[in-house]
């Protein structure tokens, strides 16, 4: 399966806004880091590629080659249908040094978002997003700013990112008690290596109502299946700089990957599309974000939606992990 036939479409948590199942990740877009695009005209053209697909979700961050990514998000948008683009972009990292450069405090959110609106073209955000949580800001100035913007209309939803069950729980009970808007949908990272948000945020999701919109779904590349036991990355592959990936190199997630390679070659598909497709079959999850950085990689994405697999291929793929929070490595 090379490409998907048709995009699918769901409504982003409780909300009455449809995006497609697959969202498609900016931060891929810019010249941070070496394994970033770079080329800015091939970036737009990736983007515009993504929407002929069908993929109307795109999801970037200020902090992402510190606005450069916003910027080329902005450029492809521009020549779109603006009403039928959803874009999301996030709040919180260091964006120029000083006191008051990074955080979620009102000031910071306030002026950031009129920056990221600059850089985007437009004059409204669909989804912005918390990126993290932050220690020195109370959640109730930081929703308060929040709800400010979504009644200027400057934001149609909020969202947030990566933080403990106990503290996502703790926000919408303060969005609830003050009449402040809530958060709609949660960015945590999942993938069916990474599942310690089994253990934490997603049952609050599940029972509250809130999208899931995973980052990293296909685990840095190692559900792919590009890497092999025993066997170094190869040179410009992501492992091979990323110490983080390269943490993945675990036996019980290979086992994981064995698995996924064999249900790929029963389904006549990829091991990332079915990575991808055990994800969109997690009834919590509305759009994976995906990153890639080649036309040929959009399109075997984009061909997940097509693939659909057994309740026991499902359970064979989940088998080997047992999710547990904190994860090792992430307390």
């Amino acid at each position: 399966m090379d490409e998907a036939s048709s995009m699918e479409y769901t409504r982003l948590g409780d909300t009455g806004m449809e995006v497609s199942r697959l969202c498609l990740g900016c931060m891929n877009f810019g010249s941070d880091e070496p394994w970033m695009m770079n080329d800015r005209d091939a970036s737009v053209d990736l983007i515009h590629e993504a929407l002929d697909l069908g993929i109307n979700f795109l999801d970037t961050a200020n902090v992402y080659s510190t606005g450069e990514s916003e910027e080329i998000v902005g450029e492809a948008i521009a020549s779109a249908n603006r009403e039928e683009v959803v874009v999301a972009t996030k709040v919180f990292g260091d964006m120029f040094d000083g006191p008051n450069g990074r955080g979620l405090s009102r000031k910071h959110i306030l002026d950031q978002v009129d920056a990221s609106l600059d850089r985007l073209g437009t004059d409204y955000i669909d989804l912005y997003q918390i990126h993290r949580w932050d220690e020195e800001t109370p959640i109730g100035e930081t929703l308060a700013a929040l709800d400010r913007l979504v009644e200027s209309g400057r934001v149609r939803y909020i969202g947030a990112s990566t933080m403990t069950a106990y503290r996502f729980t703790k926000a919408l009970y303060t969005s609830d008690i003050e009449d402040y808007a809530r958060f709609a949908c949660m960015q945590p990272e999942y993938s069916a290596v990474d599942r310690h948000e089994e253990a934490n945020l997603l049952p609050v999701c599940s029972g509250e109502g809130v999208g899931v919109i995973p980052w990293s779904p296909l685990a840095g590349g190692f559900l792919t299946g590009k890497y092999e036991r025993g066997a170094d990355p190869d040179e410009g592959q992501r492992a091979e700089a990323d110490e983080y990936t390269r943490s993945r190199f675990t036996e019980e997630n290979w086992a994981v990957l064995d698995e996924v390679r064999a249900v790929a070659d029963e389904v006549d598909a990829t091991p990332a599309q079915v990575s991808l497709a055990w994800l969109l079959g997690r009834d919590v999850v509305d759009a994976p974000i995906i990153g890639p950085r080649t036309s040929d990689h959009l399109h075997e994405n984009a061909g997940a939606v097509d693939v659909d697999l057994t309740d026991e291929q499902i359970d064979r793929i989940a088998a080997p992990k047992t999710p547990r929070w904190p994860a090792p490595g992430k307390d």
